[in-house]
């Protein structure tokens, strides 16, 4: 185990399933395991003993259950990030929807079969998980370790500039922020008649904070892409819509876009949407991939400016990749706005980065400030 090493503590009552994943977390470079333990008890029992940066967690397991884990976590404080790796598919997607609601960062399912070998299919998205959330927790120690170290180092008289200067630059902590190109949009934009977000990792914990400060006047429609498998898109938009002002549904074949109401794509279906008369609805379709998801953002941004052109409003947040980046400037080409989420609050500064980069965000905004700034933006339709 290195120093840098991201460290991973395995929570599963399967010994097997425990020698399985740590094998997978050793051999990711970059990652090592802290421990294992094979419940929720033991693990909070070993969470101060071996610091872990992410902690992986099983759902359903004896004498202490994740879920009951997870409370416990927050009674106690605990800020280490948690990863849901359960074999509970659609059938638990409420459980699941229920973890996230106590804290947990993200999920990934258990393939099903045989699990010594199936088990490797899922390597790749939880290294790639772990490097996120860990990672950032990670840094967020580091931080506050340098700060309260350059904090002492200033109480005690040693090297006062040294100290401010570290104490600015921990502060500070993004670096250079690139420079968009620059494009034009062919009309001036009109009133603002739905919003659209492309959302992925990071997105729901992300979506609980902007739903939750949304205007409760807020009348203009809301159409969401968040990445996510089928079968669990269903309870997600009902876990928001406990905490949202606004209705939350996830989308249906034909679902008629109103004021006041939130539609979240369904897992596995492109969310589109049509006029038929006066009214729009959306389309659901099963077609291919794009930008390697479905649903994808792309797909939802280029149907929005197509239908809606100057009347829309783009917003693109945390998650990797480029799903959504390139659609977006087709909204702003149309005369539409557009936002992205910022790097300092972005779980992932992917999807919104290239989307920067691209010249396709014309404001970026903090996660704490994007429900009452979409508000805003949806109420005056101007930035």
């Amino acid at each position: 185990m290195a120093d840098d090493d991201i460290s991973v503590l395995i929570v599963d009552d399967s010994a097997l399933m425990r020698n399985l994943i740590s094998k997978m977390i050793a051999a990711t470079p970059g990652l090592s395991v802290a421990d294992t333990a094979m419940n929720g008890k033991f693990a909070l029992e070993k969470i101060p003993k071996c610091n872990p940066d992410c902690v992986l967690l099983d759902l359903e397991m004896p004498e202490m259950t994740g879920i009951e884990f997870l409370r416990e976590r927050k009674k106690r404080g605990i800020q280490t990030p948690v990863i849901i790796l359960s074999s509970i598919a659609e059938s638990g997607a409420a459980i699941t929807m229920e973890a996230l609601g106590l804290g947990a960062s993200d999920f990934l399912q258990k393939p099903s079969g045989s699990i010594s070998t199936d088990i490797a299919t899922v390597k790749d998205r939880v290294s790639e998980l772990v490097l996120v959330y860990g990672g950032r927790y990670r840094r967020f120690k580091k931080k506050t370790q340098d700060t309260q170290a350059a904090l002492a180092q200033t109480a005690t008289g040693g090297g006062d500039n040294a100290a401010s200067k570290s104490v600015f630059s921990i502060n500070l902590g993004l670096g250079t922020p690139p420079v968009p190109k620059k494009i034009t949009p062919i009309r001036q934009t009109g009133k603002i008649e739905v919003v659209a977000i492309g959302i992925s990792t990071g997105g729901p914990e992300a979506l609980r904070v902007v739903f939750s400060k949304l205007d409760p006047d807020l009348k203009t429609p809301v159409l969401v892409v968040q990445h996510m498998p089928p079968g669990f898109t269903h309870e997600f938009a009902i876990s928001l819509d406990k905490i949202c002002p606004l209705d939350v549904k996830e989308a249906e074949e034909g679902d008629e876009v109103i004021p006041g109401r939130i539609l979240i794509a369904q897992g596995d279906r492109h969310l589109e949407v049509s006029r038929i008369g006066a009214k729009v609805v959306v389309n659901l379709a099963k077609s291919p991939q794009v930008s390697g998801h479905r649903p994808s953002a792309d797909v939802l941004f280029g149907s929005v400016a197509l239908l809606y052109t100057n009347r829309a409003l783009g917003v693109i947040m945390t998650g990797m990749g480029k799903d959504g980046a390139q659609q977006l400037g087709n909204i702003y080409r149309e005369g539409g706005l557009t936002i992205g989420q910022d790097e300092a609050s972005a779980v992932v500064y992917g999807m919104p980065r290239v989307a920067y980069e691209l010249g396709h965000v014309m404001e970026q905004v903090s996660l704490e400030k994007m429900g009452p700034r979409i508000s805003e933006i949806a109420k005056n339709s101007r930035l």
